[in-house]
This record gives C-alpha cells, structure tokens and sequence, in this order.
C-alpha cells in the first residue's frame, strides 16, 4: 500500500505549492521534488547529502522513519555518542543531561559501517533464533493442549470404568442377597405350608365328629350312643393336646424376615464425599532454545575498559546469622534476580545458604551429607553443586529446595563451572569432564588440570593452587596460555567478566586480581587495605557487573574472626 502514497515536496509546500516528492533527503530530512532535488544537489551545504525515492521511504518500518537525526529537545543535529546511557547526543545534551558521562564518542565514528558490522549478522541470528524458540513454544503449547485433552478423555474413561466396576459390584452383591432372601422365604413358607396342612387335616377330623355326633343323638341305641362318645372323647383330647403341643414347641411363633445392610455398605454413603480428586501438577519446562544473547544493542558501541579502568565499588557484606557464625565459604554464586548463594562447607555435611538481594539470610535450600568444595548456577533457579568424594554433580532447585538430578562422574569432583549448555568438572588431576546437559553425554579433556574452574565463550579457565597457575584452554583440551604471578599466591576461586577479564583470588597474598583477556598482564584490584582477608571464593554477575568475593572479618565483641562475603560493582 505504501506505492500509493503521495508525499509533497517540503520546500514547495512551505511555498504555498503542491509539488509531488520523488526523492527524500536523509540529512536533511525532507521531501523534494524534482526541481528542488536538482537545486539540493547544487548547494554546496547539501550536495553530499544521501537521498532515497520516496518508495524506498516509505518501505522503512514506521517507527524507523520517525528516528530523527536532530535532538528534539535542542533542535540540534546529533553529533555524539554517550556510551553509558546508550543514547546519540547533541552538544547541547552534554550540559544538559550528560555532565557526569565519561565515555563521549564522536557519533560519526560509532555509526562507520554499522550496516556491515559483524552485529547486523548477529542481530539476524538473534531474531531468527527468537522467532524459532517462540515458533517451538508455541508447538510445545499446542502439544500440551492435546496432551491434557488426552488427559481429560483419559480420566473421564477411568471414571466411568470405576463406576461400572461399583455398579458391577452392587449388582453382583444385591443378586446374592435377593437370592438368599428367595431361598429363606422359601424354606420358611415350606414350613409353614407343611403345619397348615396337618392343621386343615384335624380341623376336617372334628368336622367329621362333629356331624358322626349329632346322628348319633339321632338314631344311635344307648350302648352305641356311650361307646361312640368314648372314641370321640378320645379323638378330641388327642386333638387338644395336639393344639397344646403346638402353643408350647415353637411351630406357632412368629418368624419373620428382616433384612440388615451391610455397615461397610453403610459407610459409603457416610464416609465416601467425592468420586475422586483432579489434581493439576507442574513440572519444570524442559523444551531445548536456542540460547540468545540479552542486550544486544550493547554489542553496537564496544566499550571495553583497559585493565586499569577496572576498580571495583564496594555495595554490602552478608550478614551472617549468629548461630552461623563458624561458616566455612567454599563457593558463592550470584543468582540472575539478584540474590546469593553461599556453599558452606563442614567436614562431614554441606549446606547451599540463600541471601537476599540487600546481603540478608533468607534460608537454608538444601543440606548434604559429605563435603562439597565448589557449585556454580547452571539455569532456571538450578545451581549445581561438586559432591566431590561421592563423585556426583547434584542439581538443586533453588526454588523448590531440593536435589532435582544428580550426574555421576568417573572421578572426585574438585569444581564445576556451567555456561548453561553444558558442565565442566575438575578432578584435581590430568583430566576434567564436559557434561552436556543437553543429552547428559560425557567428555573427557586429557590435559586440562584443574582445581577452580570456569566458562567463558567456549574456552575453559582454571586455577592450580600449588603451581600459583593460572590456565586457558579451548573447549577440546588445547592450552591457549598460562599465567604467573608474584601477586597470585594459592590462587583459589576464579570467574571471568563480560569482557573476558579473568579475575583470581590469591588466599596467601589477600588480594583479588585481575589478569588480561590474553594472559599477559594483571593488576590487584582488591587487597588487605580493601578489607579483604583469606579470600576463596568469587562470583560475576556478567549482566550487571555485579562481583561477589568471600573473606574473614573480625567479630564485633572478641577477637575472633568469621568468615562472609563482600560485594562489589564493577
């Protein structure tokens, strides 16, 4: 739709003239038309000026053509770059809005060749793997939505199997029961047939003495009248006592049928309230994404300091709770909402401790039965922590506090480092292994030594406390380079930076140190004058340039001192 649009000339226009737009000035940003694109070539102010056709203006996405190349606060062209506030600046932003900013480039230099810059192609991967993982989200969805129609139809058969089964059941009871109630009624009306029988058998016998009597009152002599009375006398008494037997044995009483439901029968109307339950439960999303890269629009301006600039701020200590108080730090992670994670190692037992954000014990997340000397953040609220004699790599769910996967290794696990695809783990001796946490298949790298460990881009990075080393490999086991120092003495945790800084912690020397993305120089940027004691463990926030480094202090009331964790910007 955008061929019909018609644009007027802006300089016509402000002439009082309609004059249709051909061409569109970038620099100047307006429309000309023919003869004024002829005269705009001609200025000297102007004719260097980049222009388009007004088609290929309006093939530009909407929000791009309302990017101005002029400050709408000043009116002025953009001619800087401020690199902290990632915005373009006029010069009049800088007495404006921009008076502490240190890091001011020409925008001319920031903008040479951005359209062939190795960022573009990245930016293309990002969107194409976004659209892909949102692409796979939305099939995983659509696979969950049959999947619980399945479900439900699945249920829904169960039920009515269950009800059959109960109806069934009944019937099969309530037949049994009928049957024994025909059986019982059946032998009680035999009985009680058999009784009626004789009793109509003595009822016809008086009957017939009855009417034998009273022709014998008629017609019999005196002699048959006395002999006949003799026999019915005796017929009739026999008849009596026939009755007083009956009153007295029992044949008389009253037998009747009752029916008793069974209480276990009784009780399901009583104690069953529903036919069941439907329960919805939730388990962790495990669909595979391609991994993209968060703020990419940093990658445009490449701001990466010189190895003096790096001075870090302190921001909090942890405050360690009283009854805690002879914690053992081993190992301390930054999580990606800001809190932290501290691996107190104890001997027999390890504990992961969880602080807020502002340095506050939260809770205890899990605890382990033998010793644990390193854990890492892999992904998703999972930290995975080295059980190092039990050769297992557990993976705790921060949020559930539970072990939700233990990984066991051929080896003891010194350390483990994670860049969210895969696991490395040190053995402390000639070889390490990569996990992928993908497939869960196992690598082993001859050659990579190691007893701290960390990731970085693809490359492996170690310390070996004994040899005061500091190592470089690639991913396949080949060394890049190796790195001594005076400075670095027992060196212990290490961690690396966004940029690629390697940052050491050297217990014996109390410092922290920081040594070149090519292992060639090194600077202390934390040592005893910043407090720092026996340090051991350290952590990176690489997104927020967030440091974390444990250490001793001194307690408030005695002389005795603890262990905790400091925190600093970079």
């Amino acid at each position: 739709m955008a061929s019909l649009v018609t644009d007027c000339c802006t300089l016509c226009n402000d002439d009082g003239t309609s004059t249709e737009a051909v061409r569109w000035c970038i620099e100047c940003e307006v429309f000309l038309c023919i003869d004024c694109e002829k005269h705009h070539k001609k200025l000297r102010l102007s004719k260097a000026h980049n222009t388009i056709s007004t088609k290929d203006y309006h093939n530009l996405p909407k929000f791009m053509q309302d990017i101005s190349s002029q400050c709408r606060d000043h009116k002025k062209k953009y001619e800087l770059y401020c690199s902290f506030h990632a915005c373009p600046c006029c010069v009049m932003c800088i007495t404006d809005k921009h008076q502490k900013c240190q890091e001011m480039k020409p925008l001319s230099d920031v903008l040479k060749q951005v359209k062939s810059s190795a960022s573009v192609q990245l930016f293309e991967k990002d969107l194409k793997d976004v659209k892909e993982n949102l692409e796979e989200i939305i099939k995983y969805l659509n696979r969950r939505i049959n999947t619980s129609t399945e479900q439900k139809t699945k249920a829904a058969e169960q039920i009515r199997s269950m009800r059959k089964s109960i109806d069934d059941f009944l019937k099969k009871l309530e037949q049994e029961i009928l049957n024994d109630l025909d059986s019982k009624q059946s032998k009680l009306k035999s009985k009680m047939n058999t009784l009626l029988q004789q009793l109509k058998t003595q009822a016809n016998q008086m009957s017939q003495l009855q009417s034998d009597l009273s022709k014998m009152t008629e017609y019999a002599t005196e002699l048959q009248m006395y002999v006949g009375l003799r026999d019915i006398e005796k017929t009739t008494s026999q008849a009596a006592k026939y009755i007083e037997d009956l009153k007295s044995g029992g044949p008389l009483d009253e037998i009747n049928l009752e029916l008793t439901i069974s209480s276990e029968l009784q009780s399901i109307l009583k104690d069953v309230k529903s036919f069941g339950d439907i329960n919805i439960n939730t388990s962790p999303f495990t669909l595979q994404l391609k991994a993209v890269r968060k703020n990419q629009a940093q990658y445009l301006v490449p701001t990466i300091p010189t190895i003096e600039q790096i001075k870090p701020s302190f921001l909090r200590q942890l405050t360690i709770p009283q009854d805690r108080k002879f914690i053992d730090i081993r190992a301390c992670t930054i999580l990606p909402d800001g809190k932290y994670i501290i691996l107190d190692y104890q001997i027999d037992k390890s504990y992961l401790l969880l602080f807020s954000k502002d340095g506050m014990f939260m809770r205890e997340v899990v605890k382990f039965t033998g010793g644990s000397y390193n854990s890492c953040f892999v992904r998703n609220n999972t930290v995975a922590v080295a059980l190092e004699t039990e050769r297992q790599i557990a993976l705790v769910d921060v949020e559930k506090n539970k072990i939700c996967k233990s990984i066991n290794i051929t080896h003891y696990c010194e350390s483990v480092a994670s860049d969210g695809q895969t696991l490395v783990i040190s053995s402390g001796e000639e070889f390490s292994t990569i996990v992928n946490l993908n497939d869960m298949s196992h690598t082993i790298l001859e050659g990579v030594v190691a007893y701290h460990v960390a990731l970085f881009k693809g490359n492996i990075y170690s310390t070996i406390v004994m040899e005061n080393k500091v190592y470089c490999y690639k991913s396949t086991g080949e060394a890049l380079w190796t790195f001594m120092h005076d400075d670095i003495v027992l060196p212990r945790g290490i961690t690396l930076d966004k940029n690629g800084f390697v940052y050491v912690v050297s217990e014996r020397t109390n410092r922290v140190v920081v040594v070149s993305p090519d292992g060639k120089t090194c600077k202390i940027i934390l040592s005893e004058a910043d407090r720092i004691k026996s340090p051991y463990a350290i952590d990176i926030d690489r997104e927020s340039g967030i440091m974390i480094v444990s250490g001793k202090i001194s307690a408030d009331n005695d002389d005795s001192e603890y262990e905790t964790a400091f925190v600093y910007k970079l």
